[in-house]
């Protein structure tokens, strides 16, 4: 069932952009959290992200890294999708998703473990009758058929993707900072065509150049979604995550990437998942997605004219 708590409908939420009078037809972007973590096959506790990024954007101001304001962004939170019943709340996601992408409205969805973007994916090619891209920055690919026995485990997310009518095959997914892998992605992988840059390569060559691969891969899809697991930084820059991968990106990296992302291509949504505030006292993970989450709505500001450019 989704709900809205107390944090949802103030104000001061999202560095001052929430605006709890309006639908969401009348936002600029909307947000939601899926506050659900029982996929996981490791540590748990991202299911506490949604409510802790609230509380610790209440004193945030709506800058981007270049220090140019948006603070004429109006977002709508559509509160939290809650509940004990998997399928249940990920039938809600999707129909909530699907009619998001109806009527044109950028989203941003806050996890939860990365289960919780199968739904998401699921309501986007639903809405559409044209094919879409997906970018997947991660530490792992999430290509498992299975994972203990749950074909909606976190490990299976672009496995599911690959399963839906406007995703024709892996030409259709762009894996980006990867650095693990299971068997069955081993063997699937080595039987086709998927994008992947490592996090290694992203190192070597230079983001830039892996974002520009990316882009020339992606551009020929008018609709793009991304998805960001944290655990695509390295430990040290966000260590509360289920499942940390040591030798990840970093910091500035992430955000070169998500410059060029938004630049060139139209991304009609993106989510951050797999923040686990239990696991990390100094919220490291939790302040690494803000950033990344604020940066993203500023090139969408942008693309309305409500950029306020400090130069």
């Amino acid at each position: 069932m989704r709900n809205k708590d107390r944090y949802s409908e103030l104000t001061e939420t999202w560095c001052g952009l929430n605006r709890p009078d309006l639908e969401e037809s009348q936002a600029d972007a909307v947000i939601f959290g899926i506050p659900y973590d029982g996929s996981v096959s490791y540590r748990s506790g991202a299911a506490e992200a949604p409510d802790m990024l609230r509380r610790n954007t209440l004193t945030s101001t709506p800058c981007n890294e270049q220090l140019d304001f948006f603070d004429r962004f109006k977002i709508v939170d559509g509160g939290d999708f809650r509940g004990t019943d998997r399928e249940v709340i990920f039938k809600e996601v999707e129909d909530y998703v699907e009619s998001l992408v109806k009527m044109g409205k950028p989203f941003t969805m806050i996890g939860g473990d990365h289960s919780v973007t199968i739904p998401v994916h699921r309501g986007i090619n639903k809405a559409l009758s044209e094919e879409f891209g997906i970018v997947h920055i991660d530490a792992h690919l999430d290509l498992c058929d299975e994972m203990g026995g749950d074909k909606l485990s976190h490990g299976c997310t672009e496995r599911r993707a690959l399963e839906l009518e406007n995703i024709t095959g892996p030409e259709n997914l762009y894996f980006i900072g990867i650095r693990s892998i299971e068997k069955d992605e081993f063997d699937l992988v080595r039987e086709g065509e998927f994008n992947i840059k490592t996090a290694a390569e992203c190192y070597d060559e230079g983001i830039e150049a892996v974002a520009d691969a990316c882009i020339e891969k992606m551009k020929k899809f008018n609709k793009v979604y991304i998805t960001f697991d944290i655990d695509a930084l390295d430990p040290g820059f966000a260590a509360g995550t289920g499942t940390p991968q040591f030798g990840g990106i970093n910091a500035r990296m992430a955000l070169k990437l998500l410059d060029k992302l938004f630049t060139h291509l139209n991304v009609i949504g993106f989510d951050i998942v797999e923040i686990a505030p239990p696991l990390d006292p100094s919220l490291t993970a939790m302040f690494a997605g803000r950033k990344l989450m604020t940066q993203g709505w500023s090139y969408w500001a942008e693309k309305l004219g409500k950029l306020d450019k400090l130069k």
